[in-house]
C-alpha cells in the first residue's frame, strides 16, 4: 500500500467513524425535538430538512434523479415504513431515555433483518447464527426488561423501540434492492420525499404551528443535526464506504452507534445507563459478532 493509498484509507475510516457517531448523538438529539411537539408533526419537519439537506449531496454526487417505474411500489412501501420507523422513534423518545432506545435498536435491528431473511429464504441457521439468534433473544429479553411489569415496559418507551426496530428490519429487505431499480442515492432521495408527503395528512395543522412559531435555536439546532448531519451526510458517506470497504467491513463500524447514543446520552442528557442495558447491549453486539462470524465454532 503506497503512502497515499494509507492517508486516503486512514480518512475513509475517519469519516465512517464520525458517522457512525453522528448516528448515535441522534439519539439525544431527537429526544431534545421530541419534546416540542408530537411525533408525527416532528417527523414531518424532520423529513422535509433531510430531504432539502439531501439535495446538495445528491447533486454533488451526480447521481440520476430517475428510477425504474417498477421499482415505484418499492419505493412507497419503504417511505410507508419509515414514516412508520421515525414515529415510533420519537413516540419511544417522548416517553424514554434516549441511551435505551439507541442500545436497544442499534443492537436488535440486525439480529431481526437477519432473522427476517432466514425465514423468508426458508435458510437453515448454521451453528453460529443459531448462538447469535439465541444471544439476540436473550439480548431483547435483557434490553425489555421483561421481568418488570407490562405498563412499566410500555411507560419506559421500550415497547415502541423495539417495534421500531422490526420496522426498520422489513424496510431493510426493501432498500437493499434498491440498487436493482437505479441509483441507491436517488431511491434515498424519492423515499425521504415520499415520506413527507405521506405524513402530511396525518399532521395537526394547529401543532405544526405553534412549533413554527414558538420553536427557539436549541429545537431547530437539533432538528438540523438530525436531518442533516445524522441522516444526509453521515448516511450518504455510509454508503460511499460501502462501495469501498465491502459491505461487511462497513458494517462492523455500526457497532460504535449503541455505545455512542449512550455516551451522548450521558453527556448531554444526564442519562443514567442502566445494568440491564449495558448486559443487554453486550449481548446484542455478541449476537451479531455470531451471526456475522464466518469460521464456525466446533
Amino acid at each position: 500500500m503506497t503512502a497515499q493509498e494509507n492517508k486516503s484509507e486512514k480518512l475513509l475510516f475517519t469519516g465512517i467513524v464520525v458517522s457512525m457517531f453522528f448516528w448515535g448523538l441522534s439519539w439525544p438529539s431527537g429526544k431534545v425535538a421530541a419534546s416540542y411537539g408530537s411525533p408525527v408533526t416532528i417527523v414531518l419537519i424532520r423529513y422535509i430538512v433531510v430531504f432539502a439537506g439531501f439535495l446538495p449531496v445528491f447533486f454533488f454526487m451526480k447521481a440520476p434523479l430517475t428510477i425504474h417505474r417498477k421499482g415505484i411500489p418499492s419505493l412507497l412501501a419503504a417511505g410507508l415504513l419509515l414514516s412508520a420507523y421515525t414515529y415510533l422513534f420519537f413516540y419511544g423518545l417522548k416517553n424514554g431515555l434516549a441511551g435505551a432506545g439507541g442500545v436497544l435498536v442499534t443492537t436488535m435491528n440486525p439480529i431481526m433483518a437477519y432473522s427476517i431473511g432466514l425465514v423468508l429464504n426458508r435458510k437453515k441457521p448454521s451453528r453460529n447464527e443459531t448462538i447469535g439468534l439465541v444471544l439476540g433473544l436473550v439480548a431483547g429479553a435483557t434490553l425489555l426488561k421483561i421481568w418488570g411489569s407490562l405498563d412499566e415496559l410500555f411507560a419506559s418507551g421500550n415497547i415502541y423501540f423495539l417495534l421500531a426496530a422490526f420496522v426498520w428490519a422489513v424496510m431493510s429487505r426493501i432498500t437493499s434492492k434498491a440498487s436493482t431499480y437505479g441509483s441507491s442515492m436517488s431511491f434515498s432521495l424519492w423515499m425521504y420525499l415520499a415520506t413527507v408527503l405521506i405524513m402530511i395528512p396525518f399532521v395537526n395543522l394547529t401543532d405544526l404551528n405553534n412549533i413554527l412559531h414558538n420553536a427557539d435555536q436549541y429545537f431547530w439546532w437539533n432538528i438540523l443535526f438530525s436531518g442533516i448531519f445524522a441522516t444526509s451526510l453521515a448516511t450518504s458517506y455510509y454508503f460511499y464506504a460501502t462501495t469501498t470497504l465491502g459491505p461487511e467491513k462497513a458494517s462492523s463500524f455500526i457497532f460504535l452507534v449503541p455505545v455512542s447514543a449512550a455516551v451522548s446520552s450521558w453527556v448531554f442528557l444526564n442519562e443514567t445507563l442502566l445494568l440491564h442495558t449495558i448486559i443487554g447491549g453486550v449481548l446484542g453486539i455478541a449476537a451479531v459478532y455470531m451471526i456475522n462470524r464466518k469460521k464456525e465454532i466446533m
